[in-house]
């Protein structure tokens, strides 16, 4: 279930940002960093979310007790903790791939609100 919230929500949020920052929608047309939609293993994008899902529904039934507080404020809280363990992939895939500061920070916040809403999901499936 959080897997399939957090693609529709990465989709949604990856059109928003393309639609206000169109160079990053220029960027992902770079053949020399990214595979084009055709290719198959661009399939694997779809399947990501689902494996994150599952992985953050494990550990959230292992920190679930960790987290006190209302039940949304509580799944806030879990997406929070996850993206903030993101953050340093973040600094290293800006520093080490010739990508746009605009599109490090994109993917960063596209995964903090990702984040977020499985937690939620998470926590009220848990009520």
């Amino acid at each position: 279930m959080a897997g399939a919230f957090m693609l529709a929500v990465g989709m949604a949020f990856g059109w928003l940002l393309n639609m206000v920052f169109p160079s990053v929608a220029v960027e992902y047309s770079n053949v020399a960093l990214f595979r084009p939609w055709s290719d198959p293993l661009m399939s694997l994008y779809f399947a990501a979310p689902f494996i994150l899902g599952i992985v953050l529904a494990l550990i959230w039934n292992k920190t679930k007790v960790l987290i006190q507080g209302p039940t949304g404020r509580r799944g806030m809280h879990f997406g929070f903790f996850y993206w903030l363990l993101t953050i340093s992939g973040m600094v290293i895939t800006y520093s080490s791939f010739q990508i746009s500061l605009v599109m490090a920070v994109s993917w960063s916040v596209s995964i903090l609100v990702q984040a977020i809403c499985a937690g939620i999901v998470l926590a009220r499936l848990n009520e």
